[in-house]
């Protein structure tokens, strides 16, 4: 780690009061603990698990560990930043990293394909994001607490203390600052939607009503919730959905009847896709503002399906980057591998012992048909 330096939490803090703009921060943690809590400015970035081990993490590039941040990639490579400090949670010093580790991968990445970097210095902060949020929590943005029902039975008693039915209690959930996910009920209220800026719908169902055409942009997909169901063919065209209401800087509401299978496979889908994480992490991460959501058991299955896909096509692509840094993003190589999308019925078979026994106890073979 010779191109490594090092900083304490007072340097970094003066450095993003007095020059902020010039320091890059680059968190080196999971999606997970990033969304729970990251300092002020800083970018995620991520290698996904399968890919690095493939890789040995010399073969990763800028474009990869920066992939949802192209201005940060822009400016990087322009020279722009003075200061690049990359954090993990808790590691004390640059003696500490190890060469198989997120940041020494992050650290190869920036020192090999930015090409300004030579005027960007490479820091590690000492005690990662533990001792800057011990030591400066206003610096730092930290999700609010979610509550989670552990057991049917607490969603249960939740239910049974009022008429209305659990999925349809508070309002829609906040995903991503720009994606929310709710039931039926709420895309029926006006003021609700209005209340959290929502310009766009979403309607994962076969039959729940577009109540406000004209005042909102609505898409359908005509899924039903049941083991026939192919929902997968729909994940592309619903990412595109998404990211188009995204760049229009509007907000979209993702629902189906309750927002607990359908609705939520398509959330899930989009994680996956582009947050580049693997499927029991979105879970999780879904799970934490949307305690209830439980996609039935084939919809699991072809979200594992997607998963497999998602990790050989960027497999793919990294090997082409190797053979040609020239190869563009319509090559014979980008062709096939997006060929592998499933566009036909979906006709999905696994063991299952492959699922993640916390997927069962969230997700059963049947729900009801109005999930």
């Amino acid at each position: 780690m010779e191109d490594l330096g090092q900083i304490d939490c007072s340097v970094l803090k003066r450095l993003l009061k007095d020059d902020g703009a010039k320091c890059l921060l680059l968190d080196c943690r999971s999606f997970l603990a990033f969304s729970a809590g990251h300092i002020r400015g800083a970018v995620n970035a991520r290698c996904n698990t399968i890919v690095r081990r493939r890789a040995k993490g010399s073969a990763l590039s800028l474009d990869q560990i920066l992939a949802g941040d192209e201005d940060a990639r822009g400016r990087l490579r322009a020279g722009m930043f003075s200061a690049a400090v990359l954090y993990d949670e808790r590691t004390p010093d640059s003696e500490a990293v190890k060469g198989d580790s997120t940041l020494a991968v992050v650290l190869n990445a920036l020192s090999r394909d930015a090409s300004g970097s030579h005027r960007t210095r490479m820091y590690l902060l000492k005690g990662g994001y533990d001792r800057f949020f011990t030591e400066y929590p206003e610096y730092c943005l930290k999700s609010k607490s979610l509550p989670v029902l552990s057991s049917q039975s607490s969603v249960e008693s939740a239910c049974s203390s009022c008429g209305t039915p659990h999925h349809d209690q508070g309002g829609p959930v906040e995903i991503l600052p720009f994606l929310y996910l709710g039931s039926a009920l709420h895309a029926s209220k006006k003021e609700v939607l209005d209340a959290i800026g929502i310009s766009a719908l979403l309607n994962v169902s076969a039959d729940c009503p577009n109540h406000f055409e004209g005042t909102y942009q609505y898409k359908c997909i005509p899924v039903e919730d049941n083991h026939k169901a192919d929902i997968s063919c729909w994940f592309l065209e619903a990412i595109e959905f998404i990211d188009s209401v995204r760049d229009a800087s509007g907000r979209v509401l993702i629902h189906c009847q309750a927002g607990i299978s359908r609705s939520a496979t398509i959330c899930l889908a989009y994680l996956m896709k582009r947050k580049r994480v693997r499927l029991d992490e979105a879970f999780e991460f879904v799970r934490r503002r949307r305690s209830i959501i439980s996609p039935n058991f084939s919809f699991m299955g072809q979200l594992l399906q997607f998963e497999s896909q998602l990790l050989a096509t960027s497999c793919a692509a990294e090997a082409a980057a190797a053979a040609s840094p020239l190869l563009g993003p319509k090559s014979s190589t980008a062709t096939a591998a997006a060929s592998t999308t499933p566009t036909s019925p979906f006709i999905f078979n696994f063991p299952v012992s492959v699922v993640n026994s916390a997927y069962l106890h969230h997700s059963p073979l049947t729900t009801s048909p109005g999930c």
